[in-house]
């Protein structure tokens, strides 16, 4: 016997994965997270059994109910280990939350609010509030539009995320370790959390140019190795505790832009590179740059003024921030914001087996 789930499957950005209203899972934690293991197919290299994507970038769920306290609506963002029996909820990921609006309104959980439809969604891994535009023509999300982002084939109909509050969202200091500086291992790094933990890096620090390419980085096992030593000691320090079964803090590689940009990344999530760059990860990396003192600083070109357009340089393109500084502190980073694009890929049930889940549905 199998047991059929609703299931929403969305592309956010430069992730995909599948959306569920609350309701439709476990209220059970543990439940849960045996069901999400056999809805992706995990623990498996190539999640055969599963709808997983066999990569963490499309190893990702979203989970969504109606919100409160001045929130429309609130998301939890799943990671689901391929090696590992290990669903973490501990991380935000800016990618799958640009679908959250649109799986919000496409499964019922909210009406569209006329032409352009802006929702307030509640983070609830790290307790983050972001303000999320999409194009609601005649009621309906719109997929179709002239917005492009590099990762993404083609062009589509802009998603754009004002994000409220995200310094030390889940390490709960924007510089955690209370240094911008710190060193492990020999190797100086900033550890900071701006929606997404990091430990920024600079590449030849590490013997690296920062210009390699993804599967050159992944085929290098010292490099690898080097690195978790380095994560692994900087997770305590930056509050987060043993993170060997964490996928955060990320590690971040920078080195000097290439023309055109404003800072050159390569990002470990955190064993293997990121094909781009993470969302909140790139607005991390991005404060880190504009702020002195850091190691990124050094070699990231800062573009003046109290609104600040950054270009985040990545394996396969470039990724736009726009840091807003403090009218009362301007060396500090008050907002920041971004474009996405999501769609609609599918929608129906997924199953799973019937004796990983018996009992009643949860409630929203």
């Amino acid at each position: 016997m199998q047991r059929p789930i609703p299931c929403h499957f969305m592309r956010g950005g430069t992730s995909h994965g599948p959306f569920f209203r609350a309701r439709d899972l476990p209220t059970d934690i543990a439940t849960r997270d045996r069901v999400l293991l056999a809805v992706m197919g995990s623990p498996d290299a190539r999640q055969i059994d599963g709808i997983g994507g066999a990569d963490p970038l499309t190893s990702k769920v979203g989970i969504v109910a109606p919100g409160s306290d001045g929130a429309d609506v609130e998301w939890t963002f799943a990671q689901v280990s391929t090696r590992e029996a290990l669903v973490d909820t501990t991380p935000n990921c800016g990618n799958m939350l640009a679908a959250v609006v649109p799986f919000a309104i496409e499964s019922g959980l909210v009406a569209a609010r006329g032409e352009v439809t802006t929702l307030r969604v509640l983070t609830k891994n790290t307790g983050t509030l972001s303000d999320i535009e999409v194009q609601t023509p005649g009621g309906r999300v719109e997929y179709a539009g002239e917005a492009r982002i590099d990762g993404v084939p083609g062009t589509a109909s802009p998603v754009n995320i004002s994000f409220l509050d995200t310094a030390g969202s889940v390490c709960g200091a924007l510089f955690p370790t209370g240094n911008l500086l710190d060193r492990f291992d020999g190797v100086e790094v900033t550890c900071i959390d701006n929606g997404m933990p990091v430990v920024v890096m600079l590449a030849a620090d590490l013997g690296m140019t920062g210009y390699e390419t993804r599967d050159a980085l992944n085929a290098n096992t010292a490099l690898k190795q080097r690195i978790e030593s380095i994560r692994l000691q900087a997770g305590p320090a930056m509050k987060l505790g043993d993170v060997t079964k964490k996928v955060v803090p990320k590690m971040c590689l920078v080195a000097k832009p290439t023309p055109g940009g404003n800072l050159t990344t390569r990002t470990f999530i955190p064993h293997d590179c990121h094909s781009a760059v993470g969302v909140l990860g790139a607005v991390t990396a991005a404060t880190a740059a504009v702020t002195e003192g850091t190691v990124a600083h050094r070699v990231a070109q800062v573009p003046p003024g109290a609104r600040k357009t950054f270009s985040v340089q990545h394996p396969t393109g470039e990724f736009t921030v726009v840091l807003e500084m403090s009218a009362q502190k301007p060396t500090e980073v008050a907002r920041a914001s971004l474009l996405r694009t999501a769609r609609l890929l599918m929608r129906g049930e997924v199953f799973i087996p019937a004796d990983i889940w018996r009992g009643h549905q949860g409630k929203q």
